[in-house]
Protein backbone atom coordinates (compact mmCIF):
# COMPACT_ATOMS: atom_id res chain seq x y z
CA UNK A 1 0.00 0.00 0.00
CA UNK A 2 1.17 3.36 -0.87
CA UNK A 3 2.29 5.11 2.04
CA UNK A 4 -0.66 6.83 3.62
CA UNK A 5 -1.67 8.69 6.53
CA UNK A 6 -5.77 9.39 7.39
CA UNK A 7 -6.92 12.10 10.32
CA UNK A 8 -10.45 13.12 11.25
CA UNK A 9 -11.09 15.67 13.55
CA UNK A 10 -14.08 14.08 15.06
CA UNK A 11 -12.23 11.62 17.04
CA UNK A 12 -10.95 14.23 19.09
CA UNK A 13 -12.42 16.45 22.05
CA UNK A 14 -13.90 19.63 20.26
CA UNK A 15 -10.85 22.12 22.10
CA UNK A 16 -8.65 20.25 19.84
CA UNK A 17 -9.78 19.81 16.15
CA UNK A 18 -9.24 23.15 14.64
CA UNK A 19 -5.16 22.73 16.61
CA UNK A 20 -4.77 19.48 15.12
CA UNK A 21 -6.43 20.37 11.91
CA UNK A 22 -4.00 23.41 11.50
CA UNK A 23 -1.13 20.64 12.02
CA UNK A 24 -2.45 18.55 9.51
CA UNK A 25 -2.83 21.07 6.77
CA UNK A 26 0.53 22.77 7.71
CA UNK A 27 1.92 19.36 7.33
CA UNK A 28 0.16 18.77 3.64
CA UNK A 29 1.77 21.82 2.02
CA UNK A 30 3.36 24.68 4.24
CA UNK A 31 1.96 26.35 7.07
CA UNK A 32 -1.33 29.15 6.12
CA UNK A 33 -3.10 31.75 8.89
CA UNK A 34 -6.24 29.90 9.04
CA UNK A 35 -9.62 31.01 10.24
CA UNK A 36 -13.03 29.15 10.79
CA UNK A 37 -16.39 29.69 11.98
CA UNK A 38 -16.15 26.89 13.46
CA UNK A 39 -13.40 26.91 15.68
CA UNK A 40 -14.63 25.61 18.95
CA UNK A 41 -15.86 22.27 17.44
CA UNK A 42 -14.19 21.78 13.39
CA UNK A 43 -15.22 19.35 11.33
CA UNK A 44 -12.58 17.97 8.84
CA UNK A 45 -11.23 14.90 6.98
CA UNK A 46 -8.34 14.51 5.55
CA UNK A 47 -5.92 11.58 3.78
CA UNK A 48 -2.62 11.96 3.13
CA UNK A 49 -0.91 9.72 0.61
CA UNK A 50 3.36 10.36 0.05
CA UNK A 51 4.97 9.97 -3.37
CA UNK A 52 8.21 10.06 -2.15
CA UNK A 53 8.61 14.44 -2.72
CA UNK A 54 5.08 14.87 -4.25
CA UNK A 55 2.02 14.06 -1.86
CA UNK A 56 -1.27 13.81 -2.22
CA UNK A 57 -3.95 15.02 -0.26
CA UNK A 58 -7.68 14.35 0.02
CA UNK A 59 -9.73 17.06 1.64
CA UNK A 60 -13.45 17.09 3.08
CA UNK A 61 -14.04 20.42 5.89
CA UNK A 62 -16.18 22.99 7.07
CA UNK A 63 -15.90 26.42 5.95
CA UNK A 64 -12.51 28.23 6.43
CA UNK A 65 -10.13 30.97 5.54
CA UNK A 66 -6.46 31.03 4.85
CA UNK A 67 -3.57 33.52 3.97
CA UNK A 68 0.11 32.46 2.86
CA UNK A 69 1.30 35.52 4.15
CA UNK A 70 4.89 37.35 3.64
CA UNK A 71 5.46 36.86 7.27
CA UNK A 72 5.27 32.93 6.71
CA UNK A 73 7.15 33.30 3.76
CA UNK A 74 10.08 35.02 4.95
CA UNK A 75 9.82 32.42 7.83
CA UNK A 76 10.27 29.53 4.96
CA UNK A 77 9.62 28.97 1.31
CA UNK A 78 9.23 25.09 1.32
CA UNK A 79 10.01 25.63 -3.01
CA UNK A 80 6.36 23.96 -3.77
CA UNK A 81 3.64 24.55 -6.39
CA UNK A 82 0.43 23.29 -5.43
CA UNK A 83 -2.19 22.66 -7.77
CA UNK A 84 -6.24 21.83 -6.09
CA UNK A 85 -9.03 20.72 -7.03
CA UNK A 86 -12.11 21.88 -6.10
CA UNK A 87 -14.86 18.47 -5.53
CA UNK A 88 -17.68 20.23 -2.98
CA UNK A 89 -18.62 23.66 -2.29
CA UNK A 90 -16.47 26.56 -4.12
CA UNK A 91 -13.54 28.54 -3.28
CA UNK A 92 -12.18 31.99 -4.20
CA UNK A 93 -8.47 32.70 -4.50
CA UNK A 94 -6.49 36.28 -4.10
CA UNK A 95 -3.33 36.75 -5.52
CA UNK A 96 -1.00 38.67 -8.24
CA UNK A 97 -4.03 41.43 -7.68
CA UNK A 98 -6.27 38.65 -9.31
CA UNK A 99 -9.50 37.69 -7.44
CA UNK A 100 -10.76 34.05 -9.08
CA UNK A 101 -14.09 32.48 -8.06
CA UNK A 102 -13.03 28.50 -8.48
CA UNK A 103 -16.33 26.22 -8.53
CA UNK A 104 -16.82 22.21 -8.61
CA UNK A 105 -14.42 20.57 -10.85
CA UNK A 106 -11.83 23.01 -11.33
CA UNK A 107 -8.45 23.44 -10.29
CA UNK A 108 -5.95 25.97 -9.27
CA UNK A 109 -3.02 26.67 -9.00
CA UNK A 110 -0.38 28.49 -6.25
CA UNK A 111 3.40 28.99 -5.51
CA UNK A 112 3.76 28.60 -1.51
CA UNK A 113 6.77 30.87 -2.01
CA UNK A 114 4.25 34.30 -3.01
CA UNK A 115 1.71 35.57 -1.00
CA UNK A 116 -2.29 34.52 -1.69
CA UNK A 117 -5.47 34.33 0.04
CA UNK A 118 -7.92 31.93 -0.58
CA UNK A 119 -11.78 30.27 1.17
CA UNK A 120 -13.09 27.85 0.89
CA UNK A 121 -17.22 27.94 1.72
CA UNK A 122 -18.92 24.56 2.34
CA UNK A 123 -21.94 23.91 0.22
CA UNK A 124 -25.81 23.78 1.43
CA UNK A 125 -26.41 20.28 1.00
CA UNK A 126 -23.43 18.63 3.12
CA UNK A 127 -22.44 21.64 4.79
CA UNK A 128 -18.86 20.33 4.20
CA UNK A 129 -15.96 21.97 1.19
CA UNK A 130 -13.75 19.42 -0.56
CA UNK A 131 -10.61 19.32 -2.40
CA UNK A 132 -8.24 16.98 -3.70
CA UNK A 133 -4.59 18.45 -4.02
CA UNK A 134 -1.00 17.43 -5.05
CA UNK A 135 2.10 19.08 -4.06
CA UNK A 136 5.04 19.22 -6.30
CA UNK A 137 8.84 20.76 -5.74
CA UNK A 138 9.83 23.36 -7.44
CA UNK A 139 12.42 21.59 -9.10
CA UNK A 140 10.43 18.78 -10.48
CA UNK A 141 8.37 20.77 -12.88
CA UNK A 142 9.93 21.12 -15.93
CA UNK A 143 8.40 24.61 -16.87
CA UNK A 144 10.28 28.23 -16.29
CA UNK A 145 8.55 29.81 -12.70
CA UNK A 146 7.90 33.03 -15.12
CA UNK A 147 6.09 31.39 -17.36
CA UNK A 148 3.90 29.64 -14.45
CA UNK A 149 3.42 32.53 -12.79
CA UNK A 150 0.97 33.91 -15.46
CA UNK A 151 -1.24 31.13 -14.15
CA UNK A 152 -0.84 31.02 -10.65
CA UNK A 153 -4.43 31.65 -9.02
CA UNK A 154 -6.40 31.45 -12.51
CA UNK A 155 -9.23 28.83 -12.88
CA UNK A 156 -8.08 25.34 -14.44
CA UNK A 157 -10.94 23.03 -15.81
CA UNK A 158 -10.53 19.76 -13.82
CA UNK A 159 -13.74 18.74 -15.95
CA UNK A 160 -11.84 18.28 -19.88
CA UNK A 161 -9.03 17.36 -21.37
CA UNK A 162 -5.66 16.90 -19.50
CA UNK A 163 -7.84 18.16 -16.86
CA UNK A 164 -10.17 15.70 -16.24
CA UNK A 165 -7.38 13.14 -16.68
CA UNK A 166 -5.66 14.20 -13.76
CA UNK A 167 -8.50 14.34 -11.71
CA UNK A 168 -9.50 10.71 -12.48
CA UNK A 169 -5.58 10.07 -11.44
CA UNK A 170 -5.62 12.18 -8.10
CA UNK A 171 -8.84 10.58 -7.01
CA UNK A 172 -7.82 7.30 -8.18
CA UNK A 173 -4.60 7.42 -5.92
CA UNK A 174 -6.22 9.22 -2.97
CA UNK A 175 -9.77 6.93 -2.58
CA UNK A 176 -7.51 3.48 -3.30
CA UNK A 177 -4.47 3.35 -1.80
CA UNK A 178 -4.43 0.31 -1.13
CA UNK A 179 -4.60 -0.67 -4.41
CA UNK A 180 -0.72 0.22 -5.33
CA UNK A 181 2.40 -0.83 -3.61
CA UNK A 182 4.91 1.29 -1.70
CA UNK A 183 7.45 0.27 -4.34
CA UNK A 184 5.02 1.60 -7.22
CA UNK A 185 4.81 5.32 -5.60
CA UNK A 186 8.36 6.89 -7.45
CA UNK A 187 6.82 5.68 -10.70
CA UNK A 188 3.62 7.34 -9.94
CA UNK A 189 5.02 10.41 -8.42
CA UNK A 190 6.61 10.48 -12.21
CA UNK A 191 3.76 10.20 -13.65
CA UNK A 192 1.47 12.61 -11.59
CA UNK A 193 4.23 15.59 -12.40
CA UNK A 194 4.04 14.43 -16.16
CA UNK A 195 0.72 14.86 -16.19
CA UNK A 196 0.32 18.26 -14.58
CA UNK A 197 3.33 19.17 -16.34
CA UNK A 198 1.36 18.56 -19.96
CA UNK A 199 -2.00 20.11 -18.48
CA UNK A 200 -0.08 23.14 -17.06
CA UNK A 201 2.07 23.50 -20.63
CA UNK A 202 -1.13 22.88 -22.37
CA UNK A 203 -3.04 26.41 -20.99
CA UNK A 204 -0.01 28.18 -21.40
CA UNK A 205 0.82 26.99 -24.89
CA UNK A 206 4.48 25.86 -24.58
CA UNK A 207 4.17 22.16 -24.81
CA UNK A 208 7.35 21.89 -26.97
CA UNK A 209 9.19 23.16 -24.46
CA UNK A 210 8.77 20.44 -22.27
CA UNK A 211 11.34 16.93 -22.37
CA UNK A 212 10.11 14.61 -24.96
CA UNK A 213 9.99 12.21 -22.45
CA UNK A 214 7.24 14.51 -20.22
CA UNK A 215 5.51 14.99 -23.40
CA UNK A 216 5.11 11.03 -24.56
CA UNK A 217 4.28 10.13 -20.95
CA UNK A 218 1.15 12.31 -21.14
CA UNK A 219 0.52 10.55 -24.36
CA UNK A 220 0.89 7.15 -22.84
CA UNK A 221 -1.99 8.46 -20.49
CA UNK A 222 -4.23 9.57 -22.88
CA UNK A 223 -4.18 6.44 -24.94
CA UNK A 224 -4.35 4.18 -21.97
CA UNK A 225 -7.68 6.08 -20.60
CA UNK A 226 -9.29 5.95 -23.93
CA UNK A 227 -8.44 2.61 -24.63
CA UNK A 228 -10.17 1.68 -20.98
CA UNK A 229 -13.59 4.51 -21.94
CA UNK A 230 -14.05 2.39 -25.35
CA UNK A 231 -13.44 -1.76 -24.35
CA UNK A 232 -16.87 -2.17 -24.79
CA UNK A 233 -16.09 -1.14 -28.79
CA UNK A 234 -16.04 -4.14 -30.81
CA UNK A 235 -14.17 -1.78 -33.53
CA UNK A 236 -11.30 -0.67 -31.06
CA UNK A 237 -8.64 -1.76 -32.57
CA UNK A 238 -4.88 -0.17 -32.80
CA UNK A 239 -5.49 2.04 -35.76
CA UNK A 240 -8.87 3.02 -34.24
CA UNK A 241 -6.31 4.38 -31.18
CA UNK A 242 -4.18 5.73 -33.13
CA UNK A 243 -6.77 7.68 -35.31
CA UNK A 244 -8.35 8.97 -32.30
CA UNK A 245 -5.32 10.35 -31.24
CA UNK A 246 -3.80 11.82 -34.85
CA UNK A 247 -0.51 9.62 -34.75
CA UNK A 248 0.25 6.80 -36.50
CA UNK A 249 0.15 3.22 -36.43
CA UNK A 250 3.89 2.96 -36.35
CA UNK A 251 3.96 5.96 -33.39
CA UNK A 252 1.34 4.02 -31.61
CA UNK A 253 3.47 0.93 -31.02
CA UNK A 254 6.76 3.08 -31.05
CA UNK A 255 5.08 3.93 -27.57
CA UNK A 256 4.38 0.92 -26.15
CA UNK A 257 8.01 -0.35 -26.95
CA UNK A 258 9.01 -0.20 -23.36
CA UNK A 259 5.95 -1.67 -22.19
CA UNK A 260 5.56 -5.12 -21.06
CA UNK A 261 2.25 -5.37 -23.33
CA UNK A 262 1.81 -4.00 -27.29
CA UNK A 263 -1.59 -1.84 -27.57
CA UNK A 264 -3.44 -5.28 -28.64
CA UNK A 265 -2.24 -7.05 -25.47
CA UNK A 266 -3.69 -4.36 -23.28
CA UNK A 267 -7.04 -3.78 -25.12
CA UNK A 268 -7.42 -7.66 -24.77
CA UNK A 269 -6.36 -7.90 -21.09
CA UNK A 270 -8.62 -4.88 -19.77
CA UNK A 271 -11.39 -6.69 -21.99
CA UNK A 272 -10.99 -9.86 -19.74
CA UNK A 273 -10.96 -8.28 -16.54
CA UNK A 274 -13.96 -6.44 -17.03
CA UNK A 275 -15.44 -9.76 -18.06
CA UNK A 276 -14.03 -11.63 -15.44
CA UNK A 277 -15.57 -8.89 -12.34
CA UNK A 278 -19.18 -9.18 -14.41
CA UNK A 279 -19.17 -12.84 -14.21
CA UNK A 280 -18.26 -13.17 -10.56
CA UNK A 281 -21.28 -10.84 -10.21
CA UNK A 282 -23.93 -11.93 -8.38
CA UNK A 283 -26.29 -8.89 -9.68
CA UNK A 284 -25.55 -10.41 -13.41
CA UNK A 285 -26.46 -14.05 -13.31
CA UNK A 286 -29.65 -13.07 -15.16
CA UNK A 287 -26.89 -12.13 -18.10
CA UNK A 288 -25.53 -15.03 -20.48
CA UNK A 289 -21.98 -15.50 -20.38
CA UNK A 290 -22.41 -14.61 -24.38
CA UNK A 291 -23.98 -11.12 -23.31
CA UNK A 292 -21.03 -10.30 -21.18
CA UNK A 293 -18.52 -11.02 -23.66
CA UNK A 294 -20.60 -8.68 -25.95
CA UNK A 295 -20.76 -5.91 -23.45
CA UNK A 296 -16.96 -5.85 -23.49
CA UNK A 297 -16.26 -6.25 -27.29
CA UNK A 298 -16.09 -10.30 -27.71
CA UNK A 299 -17.99 -10.81 -30.68
CA UNK A 300 -17.54 -13.95 -31.33
CA UNK A 301 -18.48 -16.71 -28.56
CA UNK A 302 -15.50 -19.57 -29.25
CA UNK A 303 -13.12 -17.08 -29.60
CA UNK A 304 -13.99 -15.13 -26.17
CA UNK A 305 -14.11 -18.55 -24.78
CA UNK A 306 -10.60 -19.17 -26.26
CA UNK A 307 -9.37 -16.24 -24.62
CA UNK A 308 -10.83 -16.21 -21.37
CA UNK A 309 -9.18 -19.88 -20.77
CA UNK A 310 -5.67 -19.06 -21.92
CA UNK A 311 -5.93 -16.16 -19.37
CA UNK A 312 -7.87 -17.67 -16.07
CA UNK A 313 -7.53 -21.64 -17.01
CA UNK A 314 -11.09 -22.10 -16.85
CA UNK A 315 -13.72 -21.53 -19.31
CA UNK A 316 -15.92 -18.14 -18.58
CA UNK A 317 -18.70 -20.21 -17.86
CA UNK A 318 -16.45 -22.31 -15.29
CA UNK A 319 -15.30 -19.49 -13.41
CA UNK A 320 -18.80 -18.33 -12.96
CA UNK A 321 -19.82 -21.23 -11.41
CA UNK A 322 -16.38 -21.24 -9.36
CA UNK A 323 -17.08 -17.42 -8.01
CA UNK A 324 -20.97 -18.58 -7.05
CA UNK A 325 -19.63 -21.48 -5.35
CA UNK A 326 -17.26 -19.07 -3.11
CA UNK A 327 -19.63 -17.00 -2.41
CA UNK A 328 -22.53 -19.76 -0.87
CA UNK A 329 -19.34 -21.26 1.26
CA UNK A 330 -18.34 -17.83 2.65
CA UNK A 331 -20.51 -15.41 1.97
CA UNK A 332 -19.28 -12.36 3.92
CA UNK A 333 -16.26 -12.24 2.11
CA UNK A 334 -15.10 -9.90 0.36
CA UNK A 335 -14.90 -10.55 -3.35
CA UNK A 336 -13.32 -7.36 -5.34
CA UNK A 337 -13.02 -8.42 -8.93
CA UNK A 338 -12.86 -5.09 -10.00
CA UNK A 339 -9.54 -4.43 -12.26
CA UNK A 340 -7.35 -1.53 -11.88
CA UNK A 341 -8.28 1.64 -14.22
CA UNK A 342 -5.61 2.97 -16.82
CA UNK A 343 -2.22 2.98 -15.21
CA UNK A 344 1.27 3.93 -17.50
CA UNK A 345 3.06 0.61 -16.77
CA UNK A 346 6.65 2.82 -16.86
CA UNK A 347 7.59 6.24 -15.89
Amino acid sequence: MLPTETVDTRRLPPADRWPYWLDVTGRAAAPIAMSTEHAADFRGSARLVDLGGVSLTRFRYQSLAGKRTPKLIRQGDPGIYQLALTVAGSSGISARRQHTLVGRDAFTFLDYGRPYELVHIADGVHQEAGALTVVIPKAMLPIAPDRLERITAARLSGSEGMGALIAGHLDRLTRHPEQFSAAEAPRLARITVDLVAAMLAGHLDVEETLPAEVRQQALLTRVLAFIDRHLGDAALTPQAVADAHHVSVRTLHRLFAAEPETVGQVIRRRRLERCRRDLADPRLRGRTVQAIGWRWGFTDKAHFSRVFRAAYGMSPQSYREAEALARTVNPVAPRDNEPPAYWPLTG
